[in-house]
């Protein structure tokens, strides 16, 4: 048992020498420098968890937007991740910004995780990882879907990336910053 336990704590350490943190123009390992601070969105049209179709473009010139990619509902990092941006969202609605999580389950899943978290932000299925490799959200490791934050203001100008794996919640404290800044 102690064995497995080893194995867990090296994986996490590695996973952690690996998250970065983008705010500026350097490479980004998760975004696979696809995606770059100052360069304009991908635009994306992703059902939500109800069925109903979601745009970026029904954002800009009305809210900021903070997306961000998670593996799966209800796993560990993802459920400590969402309920972080839940906890925080009336910062987010304070700093003029609508909070958008995207991952590849379904609509049911979305639907269940939302209301068993009590989640008051817009969920999204992208079940072919479409959007997430346009954004060039890629895996790490090559086995876990990546976990990466943006923010992006009412122009559609991307203004933060943040990836780490393993650094959960931080994604909220890097997101709320960035819009303080803006």
């Amino acid at each position: 048992m102690l064995q497995k336990y080893k194995k867990f704590a090296l994986l996490i350490l590695i996973l952690n020498s690996i998250s970065c943190n983008q705010t500026s123009n350097n490479s980004d390992m998760a975004a696979k420098e696809t995606i770059k601070v100052g360069q304009k969105a991908p635009g994306f049209i992703l059902p939500d968890k109800n069925g109903n179709n979601v745009t970026l473009s029904d954002y800009l010139g009305k809210a900021n937007i903070v997306l961000f990619f998670y593996p799966k509902d209800e796993s560990y990092g993802c459920t400590k991740e969402a309920c972080s941006f839940r906890d925080s969202y009336e910062d987010f609605k304070d700093a003029g910004a609508e909070v958008i999580g995207i991952s590849s389950d379904n609509q049911t899943s979305h639907q269940e995780f939302a209301v068993h978290h009590q989640l008051p932000f817009i969920l999204l299925s992208d079940k072919d990882r479409k959007i997430a490799k346009l954004y060039g959200v890629g895996n790490t490791l090559g086995l876990l879907p990546g976990r990466v934050t943006f923010v992006i203001d009412k122009n559609g100008i991307i203004r933060m990336i943040y990836s780490s794996q393993v650094n959960f919640e931080k994604h909220v404290k890097e997101a709320v910053e960035a819009l303080r800044k803006m």
